[in-house]
C-alpha cells in the first residue's frame, strides 16, 4: 500500500473479529491507516518493511501460550531505537488495564484487559498522550542528532 510520509500507521493483531473492529474504528477514528494481518508470519513480513506507529496485539495472537507470542517476542528484540518510536498495545484476558509495572515487564507501553475493551478509545488516547510527553525531549534530541 502507498502511505503518505507523515502518515500514522497501525498493526492490528487480534484474532477475534468482534475486539478487532472495536480497535479497527477507534484507531481509524485517530487517523491511523491501518493493517490487519492474521497470522505471526504475516505480521512480522509487515514488520520487517514497516515500523508501525501503533501495534495492538492479543497476547493469544497465533499461539497457544500467552508467553511464546512470536509478534511480542519479535517487539522485544527490536533495537531499542526503533521500539521507542513504537506504541504497543497489549490485550490481555490475565493482567489489569494500565499496569504500569507489568507492562514494562512485558516490553509493552500499554495493557488493557478484555473486559475494557469498551473504553479502549479513551484509554489509548491517554495512553499515547503520556507516552508522547514522556518521550518528547528524548525524540526531539534523536532528531536533531541525526541532523548532523
Amino acid at each position: 500500500d502507498f502511505i503518505e510520509e507523515d502518515a500514522l500507521t497501525a498493526l492490528i493483531c487480534e484474532p477475534d473479529p468482534a475486539k478487532r473492529e472495536k480497535v479497527s474504528s477507534v484507531l481509524e477514528l485517530m487517523e491511523y491507516h491501518l493493517t490487519t494481518v492474521g497470522s505471526t508470519r504475516e505480521a512480522l513480513k509487515k514488520m520487517r518493511y514497516h515500523n508501525y506507529n501503533v501495534v495492538v496485539v492479543n497476547e493469544m495472537f497465533d499461539t497457544s501460550s500467552a508467553d511464546t507470542n512470536g509478534v511480542l517476542l519479535f517487539l522485544e528484540r527490536l533495537p531499542m531505537t526503533t521500539r521507542r518510536a513504537m506504541f504497543v498495545c497489549l490485550i490481555s484476558s490475565r493482567y489489569r488495564t494500565m499496569d504500569h509495572m507489568l507492562a514494562l515487564n512485558k516490553s509493552v507501553n500499554m495493557i488493557i484487559n478484555i473486559k475494557n475493551i469498551n473504553d479502549f478509545g479513551k484509554i489509548l488516547s491517554t495512553a499515547i498522550t503520556e507516552n508522547d510527553i514522556f518521550y518528547r525531549t528524548y525524540k526531539e534530541t534523536a532528531k536533531h542528532l541525526r541532523g548532523f
